[in-house]
């Protein structure tokens, strides 16, 4: 079985026993709240991508990709096309390493500033070529063109319970029911999580890390 955005919102109202027209109108907002929170517990590897932008000389920031949730790597690229993977670092570490963003050179280290932008360090000393390995947002089945995604063919248990637990917030339910829900979503995010892992560990880098293939 697979969700359309048709057949979850009234899979939603069957489970509350609600088809009261504030909460209605709100599926949208949870159905997506639900979808968040499995792409930032799981890393997918179908939502995973690879773009290349450019750092300026003695410019220490990044704008991040429009659809970019969190960070898999980020590499720098020679004129032969050798990567140079940076460590991925919080920002209070980069200022404390490099307190004066005139210091330059190749960079070694990023962090995410903020939601839009990352920061390097120390600053390039001349313009490079870096290339962004991310997780990014998937379209939300909510405004997929013909109502299917892949969390909704693929997730099915997960996107369910998630949304559920999401409306009995809303709802301000049963503590006890909201609870079950909550277990039956974790159990379904341990399943995707199985199924990341062993994609995963087949990875050469992570965060600028290397891997050891098992």
């Amino acid at each position: 079985m697979s969700w359309t955005f048709t057949t979850l919102k009234s899979a939603i109202q069957d489970y509350t026993q609600n088809t009261e027209s504030t909460f209605v109108s709100n599926l949208p907002t949870l159905i997506v709240q639900a979808e968040n929170r499995i792409v930032k517990s799981v890393e997918l590897p179908n939502f995973r991508k690879n773009v290349t932008g450019t750092l300026t000389s003695t410019n220490p920031y990044l704008s991040a990709p429009t659809d970019y949730l969190y960070p898999f790597s980020l590499a720098v690229l020679d004129s032969d096309s050798n990567y140079s993977y940076l460590l991925n670092k919080d920002v209070s570490f980069i200022r404390e390493a490099y307190p004066s963003a005139s210091t330059t050179g190749t960079p070694k280290f990023y962090a995410q500033f903020d939601d839009d932008t990352f920061i390097v360090a120390p600053s390039p000393s001349s313009a490079l070529t870096v290339e962004l390995h991310y997780f990014y947002k998937p379209t939300s089945i909510t405004a997929s063109t013909d109502g299917t995604t892949w969390l909704g063919t693929n997730a099915t248990e997960a996107l369910l319970y998630g949304s559920l637990v999401e409306a009995y917030t809303f709802m301000k339910g049963e503590p006890d029911i909201l609870a079950g829900y909550e277990n039956r979503f974790k159990e379904a995010l341990g399943k995707l999580t199985l199924e990341s892992d062993g994609y995963n560990r087949k990875d050469a880098f992570r965060d600028g890390q290397r891997k050891v293939d098992v």
